[in-house]
């Protein structure tokens, strides 16, 4: 997510006394997106407030926390948790995880088409995601690449679970929420929405991958909500030439726009994804397009309204500058917009359907010209074994013979069909298990099961190269005799060299692994004198390594040079304390000046600088030395008070001591030691005072 800069009146400011927020991230129709702290759990989160015109409805509140727990309730790695639902006065708000990335329109926008292995790796974790929450009952209703979330560690999660169900639900609009480029039929006319609804939105998303762009466009929301409606998806590979036809299928099987010949649900549908993906070939999984094509402009957000809903207070639709809302109403402007479903939408959609059909007329597809002429072919067959004139009669006799010879045969024949069918080559046979069988083994067990096999090398992660993998048609299916099986041999598995990590940062690290279709591994942190901190100084395995897709590298990171903690050398001899910065991995820099100090001896060190804290190897450490402690004279008091004799001394930097004779009954000083001496500062002079 990239954090726009904005003046905000809630940054800087904590929600519900518990989240702190820090920057915007994105605002779209229904609410503003900011990156905030949890501050009872120290982490960051994506909050989403609502705006004013939402978060004032108490209908809409209670639907939104109802969806938001069942939303919660999803934990699933490709799945964005819902972790919290409150209002704050007038703020009403969502939070969710912060995933740190960025969104598969991104991807498209600066890649265009994607090479199919790199398509179907991509939305394999969408559609696990989405199997996971129509296994607990949810639908997402607005899958589309601005939902899905691709993480900078590479993980890839689909966002905004429940949001798009309880805005379109809500009952103060009674309106639907989707982006048009990517809504079913059914929602388009109306009609309740289901699992099959989110299929259809991930197979328009699918197109897109491989094609470069969606495969309608108009000049309005409404031209392509119709299209929706009254046309089919085309297949990718007329706008992609060179995408192998099992993708052609499986993009039109989930665009079917009969609800009934779609994947029932998530599950069926990665199933089929995931055989798809086994059985092309490294050339069409990695077919790539000539030129680049531009990067698609994202259809219109648009609020479409059933007939017969009010309109008077829209629900708006969350988008992007590059993707902006619009409400299509039929109250607004009947001339020019219409109602999806509406007798002017169903007449309009006539017309264009008619220019359709002309055009197809004109210029009949690849497949409508084999039909044609296979029609052909059966017609002149026809005609060829329909008699022209009726037979001559002939000899009641010969008529008679020929009977005969004619049942003869016929019987014959279906003796040998009933061999054929029954025992012969035709007879149906079970095709036996052969997994993880020689090829030798394999071979004998088909033959023996009455078919004859034909070898096919393939990779395959889990069974060892030589042996069996399996058949087609699979093991236990029942089919002819006569039909051919295709006994796949594993070569093992793919291998593929690493790339060279070291050197880079860690997140250069992570988009090369992800690249690569590797996983990141343990990642620690080393101190190195040379290598910058953040910087990668080695992997495990080592670049050019070859392993399997998936396999885990491990990293060591640099955390920079040691530091290293300043050893304290005060009131050390200069040599001593030198040594001891030295040996720490420091230099000592002696002061030029000298101080005085009355309790540091003359050549130790008085005050160094740093004093403590860490250093980098080779830093210095400043020491400054005693030259020992001021020498001062001690002026005579022998005679005057000792009150006073005490003040001057102590004035001067002496300690003073006492002595009493006969309780110092008159305070005069009667004898001092030293006296008009010089001594060192500090030193201490004994007053006799009687």
């Amino acid at each position: 997510m990239v954090q726009e800069p904005t003046q905000d009146h809630l940054i800087g400011t904590t929600v519900d006394g518990r989240y702190h927020v820090r920057s915007r991230l994105a605002r779209g129709g229904m609410s503003t997106v900011y990156l905030a702290t949890d501050q009872r759990l120290e982490r960051d989160v994506a909050l989403k407030v609502l705006h004013p015109h939402l978060a004032n409805d108490p209908t809409f509140l209670e639907r939104l926390s109802r969806e938001a727990k069942a939303a919660a309730s999803l934990s699933h790695p490709h799945i964005v948790g819902v972790l919290d639902q409150g209002e704050d006065g007038p703020i009403a708000y969502l939070v969710m995880e912060y995933v740190r990335g960025h969104t598969l329109r991104d991807t498209l926008n600066d890649q265009g088409a994607l090479p199919p292995r790199l398509a179907l790796a991509l939305i394999d974790p969408v559609i696990e995601g989405l199997a996971a929450a129509h296994n607990s009952g949810l639908i997402h209703r607005d899958i589309k690449p601005e939902n899905v979330l691709i993480a900078d560690d590479g993980r890839i999660k689909v966002g905004d679970f429940g949001l798009a169900r309880a805005v379109s639900a809500n009952t103060s609009t009674g309106a639907l929420i989707g982006t048009v480029a990517y809504l079913a039929p059914e929602l388009v006319l109306g009609q309740p929405a289901d699992a099959r609804s989110d299929i259809y939105s991930a197979g328009i998303m699918l197109y897109e991958m491989l094609t470069g762009k969606q495969p309608y466009a108009g000049d309005s929301p409404i031209q392509v909500a119709y299209q929706h409606v009254n046309a089919v998806v085309g297949r990718p590979s007329d706008a992609a030439p060179g995408l192998a036809e099992d993708l052609d299928e499986l993009v039109q099987w989930c665009t079917a726009a009969d609800a009934e010949n779609r994947p029932v649900d998530g599950t069926a549908l990665l199933a089929e994804l995931r055989h798809i993906r086994t059985t092309l070939s490294d050339e069409q999984l990695d077919h790539r397009q000539g030129p680049e094509p531009a990067a698609p402009s994202p259809a219109p957000t648009s609020v479409i309204v059933p007939p017969g809903s009010p309109a008077g207070n829209p629900t708006e639709a969350l988008a992007t500058t590059a993707s902006p809302t619009e409400f299509i109403s039929q109250q607004r402007n009947p001339t020019t917009i219409m109602a999806a479903g509406s007798p002017a939408f169903r007449q309009s959609g006539a017309s264009m359907a008619g220019l359709d059909r002309d055009e197809d007329q004109r210029q009949p597809g690849k497949r409508e010209l084999k039909r044609i002429e296979r029609q052909q072919s059966k017609d002149r067959a026809r005609a060829a074994a329909t008699p022209v004139r009726p037979l001559r009669e002939g000899n009641p006799r010969r008529r008679g013979v020929i009977w005969t010879i004619v049942i003869v045969i016929l019987a014959l024949l279906a003796a040998s069909a009933g061999w054929f069918f029954g025992m012969g080559p035709g007879s149906p046979g079970t095709v036996p298990d052969v997994k993880n069988k020689t090829v030798a083994e394999a071979q004998q067990l088909l033959r023996t099961a009455g078919f004859q096999s034909e070898p096919r090398d393939v990779f395959d992660d889990d069974i060892g190269a030589g042996l069996a993998v399996g058949t087609e048609p699979e093991s236990g299916a029942e089919v002819r005799k006569f039909q051919s099986i295709t006994l796949f041999v594993s070569k093992g598995a793919q291998l593929f060299a690493l790339p060279s990590l070291a050197g880079g940062s860690l997140a250069e690290a992570k988009t090369a692994l992800n690249t690569a279709e590797m996983a990141l591994g343990n990642v620690t942190e080393a101190f190195d004198e040379k290598v910058p901190a953040g910087v990668v100084i080695s992997q495990d395995p080592a670049q050019g390594t070859e392993v399997r897709h998936g396999t885990p590298v491990a990293m060591v990171v640099s955390k920079g040079p040691q530091p290293i903690p300043v050893p304290d050398v005060r009131g050390q001899a200069q040599d001593a304390a030198v040594k001891a910065i030295q040996d720490a991995g420091l230099k000592a820099v002696i002061a030029p000046e000298t101080v005085n100090d009355k309790t540091v001896p003359k050549g130790a060190v008085v005050s160094q600088t740093p004093a403590n804290g860490t250093l980098i190897k080779g830093e210095s450490v400043t020491l400054t030395v005693s030259k020992g402690p001021k020498m001062v004279k001690v002026p005579s008091f022998i005679g005057k008070q000792a009150k006073e004799a005490r003040q001057q001394l102590e004035a001067l930097g002496f300690d003073v001591k006492v002595n009493e004779i006969l309780g110092g009954f008159f305070g005069t000083v009667r004898d001092q030691n030293p006296v008009d001496k010089e001594v060192p500062e500090g030193s201490t002079v004994t007053l006799t005072v009687v």
